[in-house]
C-alpha cells in the first residue's frame, strides 16, 4: 500500500430515510407495489443501515480512496489529478431528508445520464468537503506542494551548486555548436 497521509476523511450521514421514501414513492405508484413494500421497505432499510456502517471515502495526498460493502467489498482509488468534476447532487425527496450526494466524474469516462465514477449519498458538509478534494487537486496541478507538504518540507542543500554546474555546461556546449 502507499504511504499517502489521509488529509480529510468523509463522514456519513445515514441516508436510509431517503431511500426508504424513494421505494415507498416507487412501490405507492403502482397496484402491484402496494403489496410488496410489505417485504421491500423493511429489506431496504435493513440493507441500507449495514451498507452505511461500511462505506468510507478518504482524501489523500494524491488520490481520493472510496471504500464500501460488507459481504461484496469495493475499493476505489481515483488519482486527483485525473478528477473533473465533483457534483453535488440534492433533490426534492434528499432535500425532505436532509442529505446531498457527491458524484465524481474523471477525465476519460464515457458520459451520460448516471455515468459518475463514484456516487456517494449522504456525505456531512458535502460542500466543504468537494472543496477540500478541488483545492488538493489544484494544489497538485499547480506544481505548488499543499499546505501540509509545505510545512514539512526542509530546503535542499547543494541544489545552487548544481543548478550552476547545469548552466556551466549548457555554456560549454553552446560554445562548441558555435564553432
Amino acid at each position: 500500500m502507499r504511504n499517502e497521509k489521509i488529509l480529510l476523511e468523509a463522514q456519513f450521514d445515514s441516508a436510509v430515510r431517503y431511500y426508504v421514501i424513494s421505494i415507498v414513492l416507487v412501490l405507492a405508484l403502482t397496484v402491484v407495489g402496494i403489496p410488496l413494500m410489505i417485504i421491500f421497505v423493511p429489506m431496504v432499510y435493513i440493507l441500507r443501515t449495514i451498507e452505511y456502517k461500511h462505506i468510507e471515502c478518504t482524501l489523500l495526498e494524491r488520490t481520493l480512496r472510496v471504500r464500501r460493502g460488507v459481504l461484496n467489498k469495493t475499493e476505489k482509488t481515483v488519482p486527483l489529478d485525473k478528477i473533473t468534476d465533483l457534483g453535488i447532487t440534492q433533490g426534492p425527496i434528499m432535500r425532505l431528508c436532509g442529505v446531498e450526494a457527491i458524484s465524481v466524474e474523471t477525465a476519460g469516462q464515457s458520459s451520460g445520464l448516471g455515468s459518475a465514477l463514484v456516487m456517494l449519498v449522504g456525505v456531512r458538509n458535502a460542500k466543504d468537503f468537494r472543496d477540500a478534494v478541488l483545492d488538493q487537486r489544484d494544489s497538485l496541478s499547480d506544481g505548488k506542494p499543499s499546505k501540509r507538504e509545505a510545512v514539512e518540507e526542509e530546503p535542499q542543500s547543494g541544489s545552487t551548486e548544481v543548478l550552476r554546474d547545469i548552466r556551466d555546461t549548457l555554456v560549454r556546449i553552446e560554445k562548441k555548436l558555435d564553432k
